[in-house]
């Protein structure tokens, strides 16, 4: 069966690391309890998603525009449009726009089966 759904927009605030600007594709509810956000998230330059752990779920980036700076553990990656990263469970990870443009990229975070 086939679900149409209106993006919600929400928009983290956090003063140290800028907006997180989302836009939610699909309600988790309709994963049945496998995933816990499936979002297009817009980072305008220098706003970032602070480095952060998973526990419980890993977490999918695919950059669709822009450019920046993928934090892996403690290992900081130059990102660009085109590429994909993951963080497992148990993992950490962060990203920052250091580019001139928006940073786009869907992010999906997966709950671990155990």
């Amino acid at each position: 069966m086939a679900v149409f759904t209106t993006l919600k927009k929400e928009v983290t605030k956090n003063p140290a690391t800028g907006d997180i600007n989302k836009e939610i594709i699909m309600d988790p509810a309709a994963f049945g309890g496998a995933n816990k956000l499936f979002a297009r998230i817009t980072l305008k330059p220098g706003d970032a998603v602070p480095v952060h752990q998973h526990v419980g779920n890993n977490e999918t980036y695919y950059l669709l525009q822009g450019s920046g700076e993928y934090t892996d553990e403690t290992e900081k990656i130059p990102v660009k449009a085109g590429m994909v990263a993951f963080c497992a469970d148990g993992g950490t990870h962060g990203l920052k726009n250091t580019g001139k443009d928006d940073l786009v990229f869907i992010a999906l975070i997966a709950n671990t089966l155990k």
